[in-house]
């Protein structure tokens, strides 16, 4: 509780109104996880919740913690492509895994409690990568439509073309920090877990055939892969939607 409202009163004054909106963004999206897990737990239809739920966390990440509605627009239109896409993806790779499920690390925390409690774990585990995937897709379309608005407003007269280079330069500095944020992130989280492997002497087989690693892996490759798609289409979305306001005026 201390920690949250410290988080709240140093958004407050680095960000004004627009970090108390980031600030319930933040605490909104829990709530949404939350209400996700135990819409699950009751045995609603899984997909059925994805698809609900993918333009209600996008809504809350970008609009709430974004002060241009163009941004905000350009954001959520691409970052909802993008997850449709990777979202098909996530199938395909899931089904050919099948790494669903527990893994034997989680057997001594079970025993005594029932490992089939009638929910899909293959449905699961592609709502966990789809959901993993949305934070990194969304801060990626946002930086990129920021960067290029600022551009724009700064220079009215710019060209199409130049636009267009200069969305490719942003991009590849956004490229390098988004990817560098997932696999940190991956790693941090994952090291206690790189731990048991070393000191329990896995072999490399052992630990490319383990369910934890190979989700973890799987969510890594699925959010960078989203970053990489969602850098050019929020690039060419802008673009054309200013070229378009320009025709009109």
């Amino acid at each position: 509780m201390a920690l949250i409202i410290v988080l709240a009163i140093l958004m407050t004054i680095v960000g004004g109104e627009t970090g108390i909106r980031s600030f319930f963004s933040v605490l909104i999206n829990t709530l949404l996880l939350i209400l996700l897990a135990i819409l699950i737990s009751w045995g609603i239809n899984i997909p059925i919740l994805i698809l609900i739920f993918i333009p209600l966390k996008l809504v809350t990440i970008i609009f709430l913690g974004t002060h241009d509605y163009q941004v905000a627009k350009n954001s959520f239109t691409c970052s909802f492509i993008v997850c449709l896409v990777v979202s098909v993806l996530i199938l395909g790779c899931e089904w050919l895994a099948q790494a669903a499920g527990l893994g034997p690390e989680a057997g001594e925390i079970l025993v005594g409690l029932s490992q089939m409690p009638g929910l899909s774990y293959p449905l699961i585990a592609v709502a966990v990568a789809i959901f993993s995937t949305l934070g990194a897709v969304a801060e990626a379309a946002v930086a990129m439509s920021s960067g290029l608005l600022e551009i724009k407003k700064h220079n009215p007269e710019i060209s199409h073309e130049d636009l267009m280079a200069s969305g490719s330069k942003i991009g590849n500095d956004v490229l390098g920090t988004s990817m560098n944020t997932i696999l940190f992130g991956m790693f941090g989280s994952f090291l206690s877990l790189f731990l048991w492997y070393i000191r329990l002497n896995y072999t490399l087989g052992e630990i490319l055939n383990e369910k934890m690693f190979v989700n973890e892996i799987l969510i890594v490759m699925y959010s960078l892969i989203a970053v990489l798609l969602t850098v050019p289409l929020s690039t060419a979305f802008l673009a054309k939607n200013m070229v378009k306001h320009e025709v009109k005026e």
